[in-house]
């Protein structure tokens, strides 16, 4: 504390101490060293605001605390973890695989044997869905079919069997491709015993781990999936990101395109009325798309990256 004494300063630490190493209250400090308890606020604010004390976060994951707090106080979430710079580096593999750690420890410390899980089919979750070592024994749902094409790491009924075998749950998945020819195509494979069965289960989620994708190439497996004609019309409609095949534009409103005949996914209605849903969305090309699913008040949980995050805020800035 620059301009002060040696003894003004020696008194700050012992009560900076005593504040943050040993846990005593402003009033207990106040009168251990006769001050009110107001002149105890301001030594403790000039400690922390001329460096005299740090406050560091030893926290067992890479998340940036401030960050996350402000996202979560700029959208009114329930939780957010944004990846602290460094870990928000390199190639999009290695964030998206600190994404799903991430993910997985959250999802194992919060999933409880009352709960039933959803998977969507994405990259993300999968990631997670490796990183997962244990969870409570709960069923294990996924929420849409999977692209054709994908290898088999990435395909997302070996993710909701990976996850289920963890927790010794049974395991409801999808054996479809989630975007079909038609509508006809569609209902006909809804209808299988099997399919009906795990579509029969949105009703009784509890939880759900999403990806948020951008309505752009390269930024969502569901427009590169659909024929370019038909992802540049919905994307001329307006929309700007999808969740698990269902599409919202800008201002976080869910839409109805045609899109929704031809998917084999959790539809819209039953998506909302999931009581925790965590997405995943991360990189600065996602974040509009994540902004507006925010928007729809869908989201509860939101993991991120400091590449998102930071255009996030800015975005939310502009629109408050």
């Amino acid at each position: 504390m620059s301009g002060k004494s040696l003894s003004d300063t020696m008194t700050a630490a012992l009560i900076a101490h005593r504040f943050y190493a040993l846990g005593e209250s402003k009033i207990e400090i106040a009168e251990r060293f006769g001050i009110s308890r107001f002149k105890v606020a301001r030594l403790l604010e000039a400690a922390r605001s001329s460096g005299l004390v740090r406050v560091e976060f030893d926290l067992p994951v890479p998340v940036d605390v401030e960050l996350s707090d402000q996202v979560r106080s700029a959208y009114r979430l329930d939780r957010v973890f944004v990846l602290d710079r460094a870990a928000s580096t390199g190639p999009r593999s290695r964030v998206r695989r600190n994404i799903g750690a991430l993910a997985a420890r959250l999802v194992s410390e919060i999933v409880t044997e009352d709960d039933v899980l959803g998977l969507a089919w994405a990259r993300s979750v999968n990631a997670m869905a490796e990183s997962v070592q244990r969870i409570a024994r709960c069923p294990v749902v996924q929420l849409c079919g999977v692209q054709a094409g994908m290898d088999m790491r990435d395909r997302s009924v070996e993710t909701v069997r990976h996850v289920a075998a963890v927790s010794g749950g049974d395991a409801y998945p999808i054996y479809g491709p989630l975007v079909l020819p038609d509508a006809r195509t569609t209902e006909i494979l809804r209808r299988q015993p099997g399919i009906a069965e795990t579509f029969g289960q949105f009703g009784k989620l509890t939880r759900a781990v999403v990806s948020i994708g951008a309505w752009r190439p390269g930024e969502s497996t569901v427009y590169d999936a659909l024929p370019p004609a038909e992802s540049e019309a919905i994307a001329a409609r307006g929309a700007k990101a999808e969740v698990s095949a269902r599409l919202f534009d800008s201002e976080g409103k869910p839409m109805s395109t045609g899109l929704a005949h031809h998917v084999l996914a959790i539809s819209t209605p039953e998506l909302f009325r999931v009581p925790e849903v965590i997405a995943l969305g991360y990189t600065a090309p996602k974040a509009e798309a994540i902004d507006a699913v925010l928007r729809s008040g869908l989201v509860s949980t939101l993991i991120t990256d400091t590449a998102a995050a930071e255009p996030l805020l800015q975005i939310a800035q502009r629109s408050s």
